[in-house]
């Protein structure tokens, strides 16, 4: 499953309908270097969403996404462009590696739990949008909560008797109002200030100790997705117990069960669904793992059987999951594979056929490792910089330290398992060990790593060729 990694504020103000292929790519590149023609590709697909939604509905029925294959080693940016992508577009995004799948019958994951999944992620999505446009309100509402606790509401007037002073009638309820009123805007204050944190309150609290059901069927656990709360609510939905916190604590919980109560879950289902449909993407990774035809032995028997079951996801079919039928035509598909072993044309021609566009990625250059250090928003530089700096050391790589560092990473690559980028993380890794070790002692330092430093700290490893292999 997909994680994603948080956008400045300058990317989420681009309105997608404006953005031209060419500022597409040119996002992209503040984040992948290199692989022109991947980033053309995808900028492409992600256009023609856009002109899609412009068209009157009869014809954008008709009008299928061009399902993208991307080819070349790992390393090399294929999955980060296709996250990146989905990020910018705000679309619902997963990625899954199709060798996790298995032919119907066999035991395993089923082609259709992708799309139970991209589903979860939307509604999880629409889920914190809302939660953002309620928490305001939500705050408010469990601020009013916690005061009827610490200062419970005064109960309702009985008549009672005014009496008069001098010939003007006081009543004692209104007094007793007044006075309740002053107190409880005062409490508001301590709370606000943070005054009351301290503070022991007792609150109503849900359970959530549900018992525990497992379902197995023919079609598998997936397929038998029952949510038993929701079928007998009066059973389980509404237990509380009562239990001490302190204030501060209590207020987090009550702000979460109001913004819970705040959120139209049925309205957050169908904008979910909605946007599956419409601008969903999947990553298909390693689809070359599953590139067999028939007359394979052993587990290898049912590679065709799993293309054979994705072809539907791909070509359009309906999947049902717990959150009603969910239609895929208009989801984009993104497969990449390295394709060492077997080749595009060993897939059945049906999926060959569901992927028009073939891009091949490049296999990195020493040049692009060092543009890789230091050119991304958040490049390997900047956060080993920033990381180091919340211990009050000031960290500098010198263009000759990068280009060592970038040196040694392609070498590598060459003479064993060739993981393109991931591999700076390792060499990195490696030359950073003691200073990561001894920066709370070196506060107020400023450190210069420069390539004598990086050769010092790789010299060992790297003469020892056996060792280098299982250590870099």
């Amino acid at each position: 499953m997909a994680i994603y990694l948080p956008t400045s504020t300058e990317e989420e103000q681009l309105a997608l309908d404006e953005l031209t292929p060419r500022e597409i790519v040119a996002e992209l590149d503040k984040h992948v270097i290199g692989q022109k023609d991947a980033k053309r590709a995808v900028a492409i697909a992600l256009r023609n969403r856009t002109r899609r939604q412009k068209l009157t509905p009869e014809l954008a029925e008709e009008i299928m996404p061009k399902n993208i294959l991307m080819i070349g080693p790992t390393g090399i940016g294929k999955t980060e462009i296709a996250r990146r992508l989905a990020k910018l577009a705000n679309s619902p995004f997963l990625k899954v590696e199709a060798s996790k799948f298995t032919e119907v019958g066999y035991v395993g994951r089923d082609v259709e739990s992708m799309v139970r999944d991209l589903v979860e992620i939307a509604i999880e999505n629409v889920r914190q949008e809302k939660l953002e446009d309620v928490s305001d309100k939500a705050e408010l509402n469990a601020e009013e909560r916690l005061l009827d606790i610490l200062l419970p509401p005064p109960p309702p007037p009985r008549p009672v008797e005014s009496t008069t002073a001098g010939g003007v009638v006081i009543d004692g309820s209104a007094a007793m109002a007044e006075s309740s009123s002053r107190t409880r805007e005062k409490l508001r204050q301590q709370l606000r200030e943070g005054k009351l944190d301290e503070r022991q309150v007792e609150i109503d609290v849900r359970e959530r100790n549900f018992p525990t059901f497992e379902i197995m069927s023919a079609q598998g656990v997936e397929e038998m997705d029952i949510n038993i709360k929701d079928m007998l609510p009066n059973i389980f939905g509404a237990r509380t117990k009562k239990r001490k916190m302190k204030v501060d604590e209590a207020f987090e919980y009550l702000i979460q069960e109001e913004e819970q109560r705040l959120i139209d879950m049925d309205q957050v289902t169908r904008v979910a669904i909605e946007r599956v449909e419409n601008s969903g993407i999947v990553f298909l990774d390693e689809i070359d793992k599953i590139a067999g035809r028939e007359g394979g032995h052993g587990p290898d028997v049912s590679r065709e059987g799993v293309q054979r079951d994705i072809l539907p996801i791909v070509e359009g079919t309906t999947v049902n999951t717990r959150y009603g039928m969910v239609r895929t035509d208009h989801i984009l598909f993104i497969a990449a594979g390295a394709f060492h072993v077997s080749k595009p044309s060993d897939l059945i021609p049906e999926l060959q056929g569901r992927f028009p566009i073939r891009v091949e990625l490049q296999s990195l250059t020493m040049e692009d490792f060092v543009r890789i250090l230091t050119e991304p928003k958040s490049s390997l530089v900047k956060q080993y910089t920033a990381l180091l700096e919340t211990e009050g050391v000031k960290l500098e790589f010198t263009p000759e330290a990068l280009e060592e560092v970038a040196r040694f990473a392609f070498r590598v690559n060459e003479n064993t398992e060739n993981i393109g980028a991931r591999r700076l993380h390792t060499i990195m890794e490696r030359v950073l060990d003691e200073l990561s070790f001894d920066a709370p002692e070196k506060k107020g330092e400023h450190v210069i790593v420069d390539a004598e430093y990086v050769k010092k700290m790789l010299a060992d490893i790297v003469k020892d060729q056996d060792l280098s292999r299982y250590i870099l």
